[in-house]
C-alpha cells in the first residue's frame, strides 16, 4: 500500500496588477522577463534561452527547444527540463510587444556549449542578455529582479516571488479562460497531466462559475427563446 502523498503548498499566482507593477520597474531591456513567462509559460532557464527565431509566425506558435543551465558553474544550452521540446501558442499582442523590444534592443548572438562545458558550440540569437551581451544566469538576473520587486512594493519578498510566479500566472489565466488541464500540461512541458492537475486544481473555476459562464454565453447568442412563463411546463 502506498503512503498518502503529502499535501503540497498551494500555488498562489501573482495578480495581473503585481506583474504589471514589477514590469514597470524593470529596465526596458529586461521587460521580457515578465512578458515571456507570463505569455507562454516558460521556466527561467527557457526564458534566458528564448529567441524570436524560435517563433513560427505562420502558425503563431513558439518552439520551446532549449534552456540555459549551469553545469559545473558554467552556462550551457541544453534541452528543456525532461529532455523534451514543445510548441506553445503565442498571441499577436505579445509577439508585437517582443518585436518592439527587439527593435530597441536587437537580439544578440550568444555562443555556448551544448549540454556540457565540452559540448558542441551552439550560437543562438537571444532576445534578452545582460548589459554586456552575455547570457543571463540566475545570479545576474537577481541583481535586476530583486530591485524591481522592492520598487514595486513586493517587499519583503520570498522565493515565491521569482520569475516562476509568472509561469503560475500564465497557468491561472488559461484555466480561468476554460483551457483544459491536458492542453495546459502540454504547454507547460509537464510529462504528466496528473501533475498539472495536482498543482493547479485549486485555481480551476468551480462548477457554479463554469455553469454560469456557459449558460450566459448560450443565451447571449440570442436564440429567441420564449419567456420563462410560456415554457414552464416544457420540462
Amino acid at each position: 500500500m502506498k503512503r498518502p502523498r503529502m499535501n503540497r503548498q498551494q500555488v498562489v499566482p501573482w495578480s495581473r496588477e503585481r506583474a504589471k507593477a514589477v514590469r514597470n520597474e524593470l529596465p526596458d531591456r529586461f521587460k521580457p522577463a515578465v512578458d515571456v513567462p507570463a505569455g507562454i509559460g516558460v521556466r527561467k532557464g527557457e526564458l534566458f534561452a528564448f529567441s524570436l527565431d524560435d517563433v513560427d509566425r505562420d502558425r503563431a506558435v513558439v518552439h520551446v527547444c532549449r534552456q540555459v543551465r549551469l553545469v559545473a558553474g558554467k552556462p550551457v544550452f541544453a534541452l528543456p527540463k525532461g529532455g523534451k521540446t514543445r510548441e506553445v501558442p503565442i498571441g499577436g499582442a505579445l509577439l508585437a510587444q517582443l518585436d518592439a523590444c527587439a527593435d530597441q534592443f536587437p537580439s544578440t548572438p550568444v555562443t555556448l556549449p551544448w549540454s556540457h562545458p565540452d559540448g558542441k558550440a551552439t550560437t543562438v540569437n537571444l532576445l534578452m542578455v545582460d548589459k554586456v551581451g552575455r547570457v543571463l544566469t540566475p545570479k545576474e538576473m537577481d541583481k535586476i529582479w530583486i530591485p524591481a520587486l522592492k520598487a514595486a512594493g513586493v517587499d519583503p519578498h520570498t522565493r515565491a516571488d521569482g520569475i516562476h510566479a509568472l509561469r503560475h500566472l500564465y497557468a491561472s489565466v488559461l484555466l480561468d479562460a476554460g483551457e483544459s488541464i491536458k492542453a495546459l500540461s502540454k504547454y507547460l512541458g509537464h510529462s504528466d497531466p496528473g501533475f498539472t492537475l495536482r498543482v493547479y486544481t485549486h485555481l480551476m473555476p468551480n462548477s457554479h462559475e463554469r455553469t454560469r459562464r456557459a449558460i450566459d454565453v448560450f443565451f447571449a447568442k440570442g436564440l429567441g427563446f420564449a419567456a420563462v412563463g410560456e415554457v414552464a411546463d416544457a420540462a
